[in-house]
């Protein structure tokens, strides 16, 4: 974020004209008054107070939102970069470890993306009071989405990141120290926290809450997923079209897509061509939903690396972090998961025939493992780079009997090495700062 808090410019003055200057000034201006400079950069409470300050603190936590996904360097890329969507094309020992699969805490990238997530959340959670007291008219559905921003982050954080996850808080202006959660406890908070938002925003069908109550839906059928409990995590999305899509937007004058800026543009991140025996080639499938440039031999900025450019994103483009697509693949893992392979088929075979992009239709899996294959592969195609991917590897281990290293890159790294063991990240060392934390409870899945 550019910071705006120079209050005057610095001008090349000698010492004489300086001295004259001074002489000019009136004796008044020894006054205190003189010395009583408004910082533009320190919003009190009271400053926010009001139904305009409350309608500030709303779009805050979504430009937080905006910066913990698809507007800065977030998990939408490092969870790709620990798994197999991305590639690191760069010099930066912190990505070239993440992509090794071998991270550790005082990782300055990671911690950034960490910190985003967290402000996120609670962006969310002091718009959240600001609307109900000072917004009367359109505090409702505001109030849900800021809750809706709230789960997305948790879940986020519960995808990503080892089991014993502080969430801190603040409360009248005071910072409370959040304790170790497990993994489950952050998921059955993003859980609850997209139910408020259902609740809050009640049976109203405008547009604006139509909006967040399919976002919401989306989020807590996510989280159910990711807790197992796949008959609820279907019947939480049923009712959201397929056409839905919950976008975070971007400009060249507020917030750039950072899936373009790093790929694209600075080339740090390349599409992985599959990585590690076990990685899907992204860059080399040639398949619709993951379009990809022509290989640049050595193109990376580390002149090194082949360069594969995404074609999905440009600079401008928004990002879809909710969808009826997710909707239609979480009922599709669902009907599995019942003993309804036939029926997943369905579901995944209309998506790809309703998409109009040139996808033929799956052909059935003989064995149990091909047919979970399957219903993965199509995710990590329809959901590329959006911030699924390791959390569908980590379910594969914790909910499908896979192990680690049949799942995850293995084997000899590309840049020298062999990958580490890491299937999520460690809490970074900004939260030793944290009295109540003593370390990841495990790094399992």
């Amino acid at each position: 974020m550019t910071q705006h808090s120079f209050i005057f410019r610095r001008r090349r003055l000698g010492w004489t004209r300086q001295l004259a200057l001074a002489a000019l000034l009136p004796l008044a201006a020894c006054s205190k008054d003189i010395l009583e400079v408004t910082d533009p950069d320190i919003i009190n409470p009271g400053d926010v107070a009001s139904p305009a300050g409350a309608a500030g603190l709303y779009a805050g936590a979504l430009a937080r939102l905006d910066e913990a996904t698809s507007g800065g360097e977030s998990f939408f890329l490092l969870g790709g970069l620990l798994t197999d969507e991305w590639r690191s094309g760069d010099t930066f020992v912190q990505r070239n470890e993440t992509d090794k699969r071998d991270v550790i805490e005082s990782n300055s990238i990671v911690n950034t993306a960490n910190r985003d997530l967290h402000r996120a959340r609670l962006g969310a959670r002091l718009a959240i009071d600001a609307l109900r007291e000072f917004d009367a008219g359109n505090r409702v559905w505001r109030i849900g989405e800021m809750y809706f921003a709230t789960g997305f982050a948790e879940n986020m954080l519960a995808e990503h990141f080892c089991s014993g996850i502080p969430l801190s808080t603040v409360e009248g202006g005071n910072l409370v120290y959040g304790t170790p959660l497990t993994t489950t406890e952050v998921f059955d908070r993003a859980v609850a926290h997209f139910d408020s938002a259902l609740a809050e925003i009640g049976s109203a069908t405008d547009a604006a809450t139509t909006n967040v109550r399919r976002a919401a839906s989306i989020g807590k059928g996510r989280a159910l997923l990711n807790l197992g409990k796949f008959a609820e995590a279907a019947a939480a999305v049923a009712a959201v079209p397929t056409t839905y899509q919950y976008l975070v937007e971007h400009s060249q004058t507020a917030s750039s897509n950072q899936l373009w800026a790093l790929n694209t543009s600075a080339k740090r991140y390349t599409v992985s061509p599959g990585e590690g025996t076990n990685g899907i080639p992204f860059a080399t499938a040639k398949d619709p939903r993951v379009p990809v440039g022509p290989r640049v031999t050595r193109g990376s900025f580390d002149a090194t690396t082949d360069f594969y450019p995404q074609l999905k994103w440009g600079q401008e483009s928004p990002v879809a972090i909710a969808s009826g697509t997710e909707a239609r693949l979480i009922e599709a893992e669902a009907a599995y998961k019942a003993g309804n392979y036939a029926g997943a088929l369905v579901i995944l075979n209309k998506l790809r025939s309703d998409a109009n992009i040139g996808l033929v239709a799956l052909a059935p899996a003989a064995t149990p493992a091909a047919q979970e294959n399957q219903i993965f592969t199509e995710r990590a195609y329809w959901l590329f780079s959006t911030g699924h991917r390791l959390g569908d590897l980590r379910r594969l281990v914790r909910q499908y009997g896979r192990s680690p290293e049949s799942v995850f890159p293995t084997g000899t790294f590309f840049k020298g090495g062999e990958y580490g063991a890491d299937v999520n990240f460690p809490v970074t060392q900004a939260e030793e700062n944290n009295p109540e934390f003593t370390g990841c409870i495990n790094r399992s899945a």
